[in-house]
């Protein structure tokens, strides 16, 4: 505990309505609370957390059944149950104050049981995320996310610099990423040092989680590197979370249809990072194939279950390959009136840029304020509403 405290002690908890009293006002946004209704209603304590929700359903399979079932029968069972789960809650995202009714007492054995263990399953041998690189994690080889088994938390805080209706946000900074961005700027958490933080387990990591929302945390923002590759750990420790604190995935979207199956009927509010509209964008600069289908279609799927702030960050002469598109595409397959955009200005050269920018000329300077300004401009004649 001393250690998970030592992770935490920031002052912020008394400061960060001062710091920023954007977030404050956020609260009484009216087009904010209509548009993010579900994560409202769980901050204000109206309706719980969705993973609440989970572990008041049966699992179909209970007690050895689980640990001896195949892949193939565990993801059978699960889809009945997450069907069957979602008939029933689905009416509460329109209405959040219906899903009081469906939180009861906890069984045994309940779907989020099932989902830990089929996150588990998925991840040795590993198909978390759409690379698929299939390496046994549990028998400690490395994954394309450079990470084996273990979880590793390098840092964990009240964040104060997040979009305002999720300050202070209880933010985990999870080792390992399936991309490898040559100008991520934090490249030690996400490549060169993914394995050097606190060893999360599944119930150090809820103690973790209740430690920030007793701190004031709005939200716990699982973010990285990315937090795919960690999912087998933060879905199990769920069930020992105690706090009704909405759920945050902070991720770059890629994610495989088997974790986002696992993963959409637990996470209240989605902040996804869309920053290519262009697959050759996304190969040479992120290291990573087939981007846009897989980033569009998770999209899609987190959209018709949940909450949104989209992220896009502008890069400096990629307005019309990948800003331009990315925009199109949100405004022409979401719906507009469920989704926040946040056009983002504040790339610099980093990492393997800043050290090598002949090789990277195009993304070799900072972003221009005329860049910014276009793609916030193009992004409202879309109809998308933007954040401040």
């Amino acid at each position: 505990m001393e250690a998970l405290q030592a992770l935490v002690d920031t002052g912020y908890e008394s400061m960060w309505m001062h710091v920023r009293p954007d977030a404050v006002r956020a609260l009484y946004n009216p087009v904010l609370r209509e548009r993010l209704r579900w994560y409202y209603a769980v901050l204000r304590g109206i309706a719980p957390p969705k993973f609440k929700l989970v572990r008041s359903v049966e699992s179909p399979l209970q007690g050895d059944e689980l640990q001896e079932a195949s892949l193939e029968d565990l993801m059978r069972a699960h889809k009945d149950a997450a069907s069957m789960f979602r008939d029933e809650w689905g009416p509460a995202l329109e209405e959040p104050e219906k899903a009081t009714r469906l939180a009861r007492t906890f069984p045994r054995w309940s779907l989020l049981h099932l989902k830990a263990e089929l996150a588990k399953r998925l991840t040795s041998p590993c198909i978390l995320c759409d690379r698929k690189c299939r390496v046994d994690r549990a028998s400690g080889r490395l994954g394309a996310c450079r990470l084996a088994w273990d979880v590793y938390v390098h840092t964990a805080f009240l964040h104060l610099g997040e979009e305002s209706p999720l300050v202070p946000s209880g933010t985990i900074f999870y080792g390992g990423c399936n991309f490898t961005c040559v100008f991520c700027q934090n490249y030690d958490v996400s490549q060169t040092e993914a394995r050097r933080g606190f060893k999360a387990t599944p119930r150090s990591l809820a103690a973790l989680q209740d430690l920030l929302a007793a701190r004031g945390a709005r939200n716990i923002n699982h973010v990285g590197g990315d937090p795919t590759p960690s999912m087998h750990v933060i879905v199990e420790s769920l069930l020992y979370v105690r706090s009704d604190i909405p759920q945050l995935w902070n991720s770059n979207m890629y994610m495989s249809p088997e974790a986002m199956e696992v993963l959409v009927d637990l996470i209240d509010i989605w902040l996804p990072d869309f920053k290519w509209g262009d697959n050759r964008c996304a190969r040479r600069l992120s290291i990573v194939p087939s981007y846009v289908e897989t980033v569009t279609r998770n999209l899609e799927t987190a959209a018709r279950h949940g909450d949104m702030i989209i992220r896009h960050l502008v890069m400096p002469d990629h307005i019309e390959c990948c800003t331009r598109r990315v925009l199109e595409w949100i405004a022409s397959h979401l719906p507009l009136d469920r989704v926040v955009v946040n056009v983002m200005g504040q790339y610099t050269p980093q990492h393997l840029v800043e050290r090598n920018p002949r090789k990277w000329r195009d993304i070799a300077r900072r972003v221009s304020r005329e860049e910014v300004e276009e793609a916030k401009w193009y992004a409202s004649s879309l109809g998308l509403y933007l954040l401040d």
